[in-house]
């Protein structure tokens, strides 16, 4: 006898007994795999295995008769043991994996549960993301995404499972800070599906993940950011010269090392001497500094060589932060604002 089609498992029907009432039909595949129909119509595969004396049934999962159990063209990346839908192809290699474990003396049946568990919540879902992910990250990115989500998402996703998280519940959970807090409304919804793509890969979840436009359309338009407030480009030599003419401050220098250096303000504040090498007219910034985690050298200009120099004539007096005393808050209005609108340095 052939093995069964995807049309036959398709159109498999219950069995009907002598007084014209359904009963459970087995249909046979090969090799210990059937196909139950049971009397609801429901289909299963089960392994039929012999241990020892006595017969054993296997459960592998639901047959799959809506036409491959995903989008066409879409792999599924959950491990085969923790598949509950199976296509043919997918019970008989489910199946042919649990009979080596047989005949290698192992228990099949505590092989396919040794991966299976109960859905977590989306609440749970968090945590061990967060827990497996976060050494690829840095300490800042591992507590932002905690805490915008125990803020954001878990008060409203919390207790449901992973399995049956929707757009809807995304838009409902997203809603509340849309357009009050645009910013980060999208991180949390780009961290929302981090843990359901997490779960997915786990075998938690089957469903495809709510879609970025579908979201978007259920939301508000949120408005577009402003950037801040610059000096043209054009009014920057005289601004430059006018401000190194002043009394020289750290916030001061500080500023006219970033814009000869085209750094962010935080590497400007944390910047040490330890990392400057005027001979060879360099700044190392290690990795930790960086935005990317990528160590960096910059090639410094003979302005920006003058600059430092002028701050520090004496080398005995070059150690520690280059701008010591600097707060970032300070630094950020200078950088973005003060230079627009005047500032005392």
């Amino acid at each position: 006898m052939g093995k069964l089609t995807v049309l036959q498992v398709r159109n498999a029907k219950p069995g009907v007994g002598p007084d014209g009432k359904r009963r459970k039909r087995v249909l046979v595949d090969g090799a210990g795999l059937l196909l139950i129909v049971a009397p609801t119509g429901a289909r299963n595969w089960v392994l039929r295995i012999k241990d020892g004396q006595r017969r054993r049934d296997i459960g592998l999962g639901a047959a799959d008769i809506v036409g491959a159990g995903r989008n066409r063209g879409e792999i599924d990346e959950t491990p085969l043991m923790l598949r509950r839908i199976l296509s043919p192809a997918e019970a008989r290699e489910k199946a042919a994996a649990l009979r080596k474990l047989a005949k290698a003396g192992a228990d099949p049946i505590a092989e396919r549960d040794r991966e299976r568990r109960a859905t977590p919540t989306f609440g749970v879902a968090v945590t061990e993301a967060h827990a497996t992910l976060k050494s690829g990250w840095s300490d800042r990115t591992a507590k932002a995404f905690l805490a915008s989500l125990e803020e954001h998402a878990v008060p409203k996703l919390g207790t449901a499972k992973v399995d049956v998280i929707g757009s809807a519940d995304v838009i409902a959970a997203l809603a509340p800070i849309w357009t009050s807090k645009p910013v980060m409304a999208r991180k949390v919804r780009s961290r929302i599906g981090q843990v359901l793509a997490f779960a997915k890969a786990r075998g938690w979840r089957r469903e495809a993940l709510p879609d970025a436009r579908e979201l978007r359309s259920g939301l508000a338009k949120q408005e577009q950011g402003k950037n801040f407030a610059a000096m043209p480009f054009a009014q920057i030599p005289a601004f430059f010269a006018d401000e190194l003419g002043k009394e020289a401050t750290a916030s001061r220098f500080a500023v006219l090392f970033a814009i000869l250096t085209a750094a962010r303000s935080g590497e400007v504040r944390n910047a040490t001497w330890a990392q400057i090498d005027l001979e060879a007219r360099t700044w190392t910034r290690p990795a930790a500094m960086m935005k990317m985690a990528k160590g960096h050298v910059v090639t410094l200009s003979d302005a920006a060589v003058a600059l430092l120099k002028q701050w520090k004539p004496d080398e005995a007096l070059r150690d520690g932060l280059i701008f010591p005393g600097l707060k970032e808050p300070a630094l950020r209005y200078v950088a973005h604002k003060g230079a627009a609108d005047g500032w005392a340095g």
